[in-house]
């Protein structure tokens, strides 16, 4: 494991500790985006949200497979070369609520991130990143042969 790794782990963990003891709320130690923009229902709106267009650049990648067997269930990432990256928000163009996760990307740390989506059909799978207070995204196309939400 290599030390950025070790220090988001750390970091993720810390933070869950101090919810469970409750000096925390899970309010303070939820991302900068407020919890309304997960509830919005179209991109342009979630966009709004995150803080405006982004635009494209070849410095962002999206991780997401190119055929998904099943939809409740997808492995989707970001990464980011941009120096000065401090967050990374993945969309799902065609769900029903498009903002799907956010990520803080503390100092020091390489910006990339994994997690596992949940896809109702086949649509494009957007990364916003924010880097020196701009936005810039990258889009892949991922086919859903099994629906995930509700399908």
């Amino acid at each position: 494991m290599n030390n950025t790794r070790r220090t988001v782990i750390k970091t993720t963990s810390a933070l869950g500790t101090l919810v469970a003891l409750g000096l925390i709320t899970q309010q303070q130690a939820m991302a900068a985006v407020e919890r309304s923009a997960f509830e919005v229902k179209s991109i342009a709106d979630a966009m709004k949200a995150i803080g405006g267009t982004a635009a494209n650049s070849d410095q962002v990648s999206v991780i997401s497979p190119d055929i998904a067997e099943n939809g409740a269930v997808v492995p989707v990432g970001a990464s980011s070369n941009l120096p000065n990256t401090t967050e990374i928000y993945l969309l799902v163009e065609k769900n029903p609520t498009p903002l799907a996760a956010g990520f803080i990307i503390p100092a020091g740390t390489e910006a990339s991130v994994q997690t596992r989506l949940k896809m109702g059909q086949s649509t494009n799978v957007v990364a916003v990143v924010k880097a020196d207070g701009k936005l810039f995204s990258a889009t892949k196309e991922t086919k859903v042969t099994l629906g995930g939400c509700g399908g």
